[in-house]
């Protein structure tokens, strides 16, 4: 999944990623929890939301399905459930 990103502190290589889809009425996006890591090895966590598979900046807003679903699919990213302290 190596993949480089920019971020405030400079470019990281993305580790691992979760993707949770949502709906709100019609509308469509999904929320991502992303594992970066930059050169120096320091570790970040980001969290955006995607609409047409673009990121967005802004708040991102989990229901408690919606938390569930991210927990679940945590069990699969053991690094990043690590680095969120689940």
């Amino acid at each position: 999944m190596a993949s480089k990103t920019a971020t405030p502190w400079g470019a990281a290589d993305l580790v691992e990623e979760v993707v949770v889809r949502q709906q709100a009425g019609d509308r469509r996006f999904a929320s991502v929890v992303q594992l970066l890591e930059t050169p120096k090895g320091e570790r970040l966590v980001r969290f955006a939301y995607t609409t047409d598979d673009t990121a967005r900046r802004g708040p991102v807003t989990f229901r408690a399905r919606d938390l569930a679903r991210l927990r679940t699919q945590l069990a699969h990213h053991p690094a990043l459930a690590e680095e969120l302290g689940l």
